[in-house]
């Protein structure tokens, strides 16, 4: 969407002023089969009057829904808790869009994201997708250029990158250099899903948060409670992520800088993360770029191919060039 036609959407959004002047943008649910669903919707709608969350309500929702079981076994249980809330419940995305200005992609099995995606971006309006972005690679990209056809802002994010002791070890000057880090957290696995993209994403998306792009090979070892992918970056530094699959899993991370370590803990938010959505759909500027989320799943795309081949190095740009070809196709 160009600086115009953002701008020329701003204004149009909504059909009321909020107190501050602000326009109200009305928030449409594409998913209803996550706890991120009522737990967002209770942060848009609790009716702030400043800040990044102002003016934004959630207004309707769409269930959609897989045969995945964390979608199957949840989805009418959370569909209910927001029509208890007041949001209207439509039959389907054509629907959902006629409705709203702003929309949030919650469907929890990212195998759907990219049919999703292709129908949402049609309409022409500022979308957040829920991690994971898609279901493999490839569709990942064939997202993130479908958006770029269409010209829709967007951006996709866990909400581990924006938890407050995160955010202060990312921007904490008194470790000097950062030279490394390794994130931790817990570590589950759905059917059908590469094995990092349902759950460990979370702490491998806090990895990047401290780490930046650069990664240029990784290798993996699982291996009973545990399942680490270790990645070096260009200039030699070397960040880890550590999958807790059985056990204590906690969230956490350590940052080795050439003054000092640091450690955060609680590195997940919902309220940081849906501020910085809020944000997002008042400017049209992504807080995570595309160039980064395709980096993070290439990285755990990468990481599958080192398990395959017994933990050896695997450098992200071979796997990274073959899923741009089949992008391509799924694109056609």
């Amino acid at each position: 969407m160009s600086t115009k036609a953002f701008i020329l959407f701003l204004l149009t959004a909504g059909a009321a002023a909020a107190q501050d002047g602000l326009r109200q943008l009305r928030a449409g649910i594409v998913g209803l089969d996550t706890s991120h669903v009522p737990a967002f919707t209770k942060l848009f709608n609790k009716g702030e009057t400043e800040g990044d969350l102002a003016g934004i309500r959630v207004t309707t929702g769409y269930t959609g829904g897989t045969d995945m079981p964390a979608s199957r076994d949840r989805k009418e249980k959370f569909t209910q808790q927001l029509r208890e809330m007041g949001v209207e419940i439509v039959p389907t995305i054509p629907e959902l869009l006629a409705k709203v200005d702003v929309v949030l992609l919650e469907s929890v099995d990212g195998r759907i994201h990219l049919q999703e995606a292709r129908e949402i971006f049609k309409a022409g309006k500022p979308v957040f997708i829920d991690k994971p972005l898609a279901a493999s690679l490839a569709e990942a990209i064939a997202i993130v250029e479908l958006a770029k056809k269409h010209g829709v802002p967007f951006f996709s994010s866990s909400s581990s990158r924006f938890g407050a002791e995160m955010v202060a070890l990312r921007n904490n000057k008194d470790l000097g250099e950062l030279l490394g880090a390794q994130t931790w957290g817990p570590c589950s696995y759905q059917e059908g899903t590469p094995d990092y993209f349902f759950y460990g994403i979370h702490g491998i998306e806090a990895l990047y948060t401290l780490m930046g792009t650069g990664c240029e090979t990784v290798s993996r070892v699982k291996a009973g409670n545990h399942d680490v992918a270790t990645g070096v970056w260009k200039g030699g530094r070397v960040g880890a992520y550590r999958g807790i699959v059985k056990g204590k899993a906690d969230f956490g991370a350590v940052a080795y800088g050439s003054k000092a370590v640091g450690q955060a803990a609680k590195a997940v938010s919902y309220e940081g993360l849906c501020r910085q959505i809020g944000r997002f759909f008042r400017t049209g500027q992504a807080p995570v770029s595309a160039e980064e989320t395709i980096e993070i799943f290439t990285f755990m795309e990468a990481a599958d191919e080192s398990l395959r081949l017994g933990g050896r190095p695997v450098e992200l740009a071979g796997v990274l060039a073959k899923a741009r070809a089949e992008a391509a196709k799924l694109l056609k």
